[in-house]
């Protein structure tokens, strides 16, 4: 379950990022356009492929052995599953304004 503790870190890293990726779409605060881009590049797409996946990771284990979940911080669960909602919900505030 080591490689789910894992995941778990790289889906929360690549969630702050995609906090810090939201703020560069309102104001763009750094000037440097390589880290700019690095960090846009890793909050929304990286972040929308390891989230996802980290949290049917946790459903899966869930249903079948919850014991193997202790291994994982219950904040760093609680933060990924928060993150989702929080990336479903930009996901439909972005396609809502294109009607």
């Amino acid at each position: 379950m080591r490689w789910l503790l894992f995941l778990s870190r790289v889906a929360f890293i690549c969630n702050l990022l995609f906090l810090l990726s939201f703020s560069l779409k309102i104001y763009d605060w750094i000037k440097d356009e390589d880290i700019g881009s690095t960090i846009i590049i890793t909050g929304y797409v990286l972040s929308f492929i390891f989230n996802p996946i980290v949290n049917l990771s946790y459903l899966i284990i869930f249903w079948v052995k919850r014991k193997n979940l202790f291994i994982i911080p219950a904040w760093l669960i609680v933060m990924n599953i928060l993150f989702l909602i929080l990336q479903l919900i930009y996901l439909l505030l972005l396609n809502v304004d294109n009607y």
